[in-house]
């Protein structure tokens, strides 16, 4: 007879529900109080694991998967990875087309979890048949029996997190939360989350994190895509060169831009000070609430949550590695931070 064991079936039952966790040493010259909503500890690691399991578990309710299905997605990464992992649990197979600006280390994990890899050039026009958007919808058309994710213009992205990551959100803060700050890529995350924070306290502040380099900002604030905008930048998983249909511009009061080098080092702060292990665009976010408390943004009462993405460990090569920071040109006169020298006993 088996006995009752307290186990969970599968990874995939340890979805969400991420921890809340008060920032200290970072924040500790900020006025308000910050914490962080740490998607890092998610099975997959990101935040993308909601959407992933929530978009494939309602194409299972419709009947659009059955055992030996093929899952195609585009993805800087974490989505891939959360689709692999998924697939891998649920019988799919998967194609992923992935951004040439994604880590080594990332596109190795894919890889690892058994994916099909197709790398494509970042820095093309998104209807360029290079572009990881266009080889997506390419495989999906010559593969017979596929679905394609396509996060960026699919509802169920902000759905996943409406129904997740908001009322998470709400009840760890016993509804106190007065700002939301979060990066904006696809635009699910934050979208999702704001909307449901906002039915329950429209005077909650969301403001969304872009880069330099991305059209975000200026659509929203103006409604026009500005293709002058668009150039190179290296922070994956933030900002875009197109408006994806999966942002809700409507709930996100102001967009604030950020550097590829600031939000490296904040990332590799927040390691430092607190202890959390975290990804670039989670550097990214930190560094916009700098920027936003110089503003006046924030005061003694604010109490805000930002939303670390993923994990740093997907950023080795990059913003955790001494020589890609130096390439970069990241340790200058304004970032002083030395690299570090590993003592050899002998």
């Amino acid at each position: 007879m088996e006995q009752k064991i307290n186990a969970c079936n599968n990874l995939l039952e340890l979805v969400g529900n991420t921890p809340l966790i008060k920032l200290n040493k970072i924040a500790a010259n900020l006025e308000g109080n910050f914490y962080a909503k740490v998607e890092g500890f998610n099975p997959g690691h990101s935040s993308k694991d909601r959407i992933a399991l929530y978009i494939i578990e309602e194409a299972e309710r419709r009947g659009l998967l059955k055992k030996g299905s093929t899952i195609i997605e585009t993805t800087s990464g974490n989505t891939g990875f959360s689709i692999a992992m998924i697939s891998i649990i649920k019988g799919y197979d998967c194609i992923l087309a992935v951004s040439s600006k994604s880590s080594k280390d990332k596109i190795d994990m894919l890889r690892s979890m058994g994916a099909k890899v197709y790398v494509c050039p970042a820095h093309v026009s998104a209807d360029d048949p290079r572009s990881y958007y266009e080889v997506a919808k390419r495989l999906h058309e010559e593969t017979e029996g596929s679905i394609y994710i396509n996060q960026y213009f699919n509802d169920l992205n902000s759905e996943a997190h409406y129904k997740s990551t908001g009322p998470e959100i709400w009840q760890q803060t016993n509804g106190h939360i007065t700002h939301l700050v979060a990066c904006s890529g696809t635009g699910g995350t934050i979208s999702g989350t704001a909307k449901y924070l906002k039915e329950q306290n429209p005077n909650i502040r969301v403001i969304g994190v872009d880069a330099f380099g991305s059209v975000l900002k200026k659509y929203h604030e103006t409604g026009e895509f500005d293709t002058k905008e668009i150039y190179p930048y290296r922070i994956e998983g933030l900002g875009k060169n197109l408006i994806p249909t999966a942002t809700n511009f409507e709930v996100i009061d102001e967009f604030i831009k950020v550097t590829d080098e600031e939000s490296a080092h904040t990332a590799r702060e927040i390691s430092r000070t607190e202890g959390l292990f975290v990804g670039y665009t989670s550097g990214a976010v930190m560094q916009a609430v700098r920027q936003l408390e110089e503003m006046g943004e924030f005061n003694e009462n604010s109490n805000v949550v930002v939303i670390f993405p993923d994990h740093g460990s997907r950023y080795m090569s990059k913003i955790y590695s001494d020589q890609w920071m130096a390439d970069q040109g990241f340790f200058d006169s304004k970032n002083v931070e030395e690299p570090q020298k590993i003592e050899f006993l002998k």
